[in-house]
């Protein structure tokens, strides 16, 4: 029986783990491998970093994962030897027929100088608590949220959680006294969406939220509260940013990087395929020309099924990876806006916008339903 080894258990590997078990449980056995104990949706944390929700209410436990053919690993992955598909955990070794790398980026704070020591993140649960904390105490002054580096997760999240932020603010009664900036470093919020972007900078707008693109934060003045931008300082009472993101760095030290776009793991755009026979990467750790988003790693874990499939029976060619994804906007007040985004199938990358809408919102909580019962059972 072959042995399929899938390292990280986002979105990209809870859907091929899924596929898997439900299409060849019979013809190969699957080891999901993650250093953490349950699975939390991206956008939940935007619910925990308002107050609505806890993050133990947000929380899947991977204990729950009970498909035929997958056994789930809660351990740390400390070496990954693609010619020979052997990994190495804390808690053990794996030889595996078929090795799928889906560990996503990782976060690195300390690149910016003086974010650890006087900045806030929420892409993380335990930073959206601790953001969560601050926005409760906070009584007034400038607010800053800056991007701190390209790429990172969800290009959305960043805007977000200023709108929601905003929002919070308003129903504590501090907003009239606070100045919310957005700070970016791209020229616009979506840039494969001209719709999506002019309707996040007029939301942006009406709230009264300042937005600077093409600018990026450097590095923050502790002691003097001050965020360092080229074109000059800007004072904050509270910084909120999204962390520099990085490959993680087993993924680095294995040679998966090798070829790969500013440091990402290399991969077939078509297929996910490294250069290593037998070897994928998918999601946020590969250099796919694709936003970071759990929708685009959900939709590689179909194309990494289909090539699994036809390795194992010797069918013909598969279906390429479309980079396609439908991806979700809060606005605030209960509305939601819908991107659908196609990168790949077509002459040019492509993105319509719809919303924002109460009807979108509900769509959304279907979406995140329907992943919970087909992932999780529940």
């Amino acid at each position: 029986m072959r042995h399929v080894l899938i390292l990280g258990a986002g979105f990209g590997g809870l859907e091929l783990a899924t596929l898997l078990s439900g299409s060849m449980s019979d013809e190969f056995h699957v080891t999901l491998i993650d250093q953490n104990d349950t699975f939390i949706f991206g956008f939940s944390k935007l619910e925990i970093l308002i107050g609505r929700q806890t993050r133990e209410a947000v929380s899947l436990p991977y204990r729950d994962i009970t498909k035929p053919g997958v056994r789930f690993r809660q351990e740390r992955v400390i070496a990954i030897d693609p010619p020979r598909r052997h990994v190495v955990t804390d808690g053990g070794t794996y030889d595996s027929d078929f090795l799928v790398v889906a560990l996503g980026a990782d976060y690195d704070p300390a690149v910016t100088p003086g974010f650890v020591a006087d900045g806030h993140e929420y892409y993380s649960p335990a930073g959206a608590e601790r953001l969560r904390d601050a926005l409760a105490a906070f009584t007034g002054g400038t607010l800053i949220v800056a991007i701190l580096g390209v790429p990172f997760k969800c290009p959305p999240a960043p805007y977000e959680g200023a709108l929601l932020i905003h929002e919070y603010l308003m129903e504590r009664g501090v907003r009239d006294v606070t100045d919310i900036q957005v700070v970016s470093p791209m020229g616009s919020p979506i840039p494969v969406s001209a719709e999506a972007s002019a309707a996040i900078v007029l939301a942006l707008a009406e709230r009264g939220i300042g937005y600077t693109p093409g600018h990026r934060v450097t590095a923050l003045d502790p002691s003097a509260h001050v965020a360092r931008l080229a074109t000059g300082d800007r004072p904050y009472d509270l910084f909120v940013g999204v962390p520099v993101h990085r490959v993680p760095a087993v993924v680095a030290e294995s040679g998966l990087t090798k070829g790969g776009n500013d440091g990402w793991a290399a991969v077939n755009p078509r297929t996910l395929a490294t250069p290593f026979p037998g070897v994928y990467a998918l999601g946020d750790c590969a250099d796919a020309p694709v936003p970071r988003a759990g929708v685009f790693a959900e939709n590689a874990a179909r194309v990494v099924a289909d090539q699994i499939a036809a390795a194992i029976r010797g069918s013909g060619p598969t279906d390429p990876y479309n980079g396609q994804g439908s991806c979700y906007v809060e606005f605030g007040e209960g509305l939601v806006g819908k991107l659908d985004a196609d990168f790949l199938s077509g002459p040019s990358p492509s993105a319509p916008f719809l919303g924002p809408s109460l009807e979108l919102a509900t769509e959304k909580a279907r979406f995140a339903a329907t992943r919970r019962q087909r992932w999780f059972g529940t």
